[in-house]
């Protein structure tokens, strides 16, 4: 088995390094959309999040707007749309817009995290823990939403425009409960490997147990997430690594070495990774990898991301 033959994706956080601008991060957001279009990754997907200074991705359906014309068939999406912050029928009509300017290219990936520092989320939302209580209930209004079957008041309510494809419907998460949560929902799901010392063997069966065919989808299917940096020497690789750690992990270069690391980033030359990935596709049995890169420079994390794909053929 090749690495060809797995699907490879790309997640963005958008991080603003070497002291740019926000300007210039969103160009490179931009530059790598481009980029892994044309090395032939799946998707592109950017995330949200409030307040974080080396992050410019507060609202990705803004962002995934102009990705959108500026590429040319890659499927876009979020990593994910924080639901408890907003409404379902706000985030259906944002998504349905979305799909109605790229039809068939647009995935819509929800997540329940706060997103940001405690004062952030304060300002963003007024009672976040009693919207997160109510997660359930927001994911079936936003599926109905999806389906053109909401209703409020015994009356059909529309999400507009309609698209001539609706988007594909992710939950992201790192543990059991949001493994049930997409499960019962009919949706795929995406476990955040990069940020979880969780085995993702154990939450994507629960997930695969307990998934109820949809109109959604018919079976289930999955992502994982994994943070990895490549180079064309192993040595190089980890120097990069090192240098881009501090916002995956603030102890930085010892935790590169560690166990609970190892769960989390994939480092090294061309074949070593994709020796540890296929591995890990074999142990998941996942249907496909999103990889998120972070290296101390922006031509850097686009070579990573085209020496993974070179060695796949």
């Amino acid at each position: 088995m090749i690495l060809n033959s797995l699907k490879l994706s790309v997640l963005d956080l958008v991080p603003v390094l070497q002291g740019v601008d926000a300007y210039t991060a969103l160009q490179q957001a931009v530059r790598l959309a481009q980029a892994a279009e044309r090395f032939g990754y799946s998707r592109y997907w950017t995330s949200e999040h409030h307040d974080m200074a080396l992050l410019a991705s507060a609202t990705p359906e803004v962002l995934l707007a102009h990705i959108g014309a500026q590429t040319k068939q890659i499927r876009i999406g979020s990593g994910g749309v924080l639901l408890p912050h907003y409404k379902p029928i706000k985030v259906a009509e944002s998504f349905h817009l979305l799909a109605a300017l790229y039809p068939g290219r647009v995935d819509l990936g929800i997540g329940r995290a706060p997103g940001g520092s405690a004062e952030a989320v304060m300002a963003l939302n007024d009672n976040f823990l009693e919207q997160n209580r109510k997660m359930p209930e927001s994911l079936k209004a936003l599926s109905e939403l999806l389906d053109h079957r909401f209703q409020m008041e015994n009356k059909t309510v529309i999400a507009r425009p309609i698209p001539p494809v609706a988007p594909e419907l992710w939950l992201l998460g790192t543990n059991r409960k949001s493994a049930s949560y997409a499960a019962e929902l009919g949706a795929g799901y995406v476990f955040g490997q990069f940020m979880s010392d969780q085995d993702a063997l154990e939450v994507l069966s629960v997930y695969r147990d307990q998934f109820q065919p949809s109109k959604l989808q018919q079976e289930p299917r999955t992502i994982v997430t994994i943070a990895v940096v490549c180079a064309e020497t192993e040595e190089e690789a980890r120097r990069l690594a090192r240098g881009g750690g501090l916002l995956f992990n603030p102890d930085g270069v010892k935790e590169t070495e560690t166990a609970s690391a190892s769960k989390r980033i994939v480092i090294g030359n061309p074949r070593q990774v994709q020796d540890q990935l296929l591995l890990m596709q074999e142990r998941y049995k996942v249907d496909e990898f999103m990889i998120v890169t972070m290296t101390p420079e922006y031509d850097e994390r686009i070579r990573s991301y085209e020496l993974i794909k070179i060695i796949g053929g």
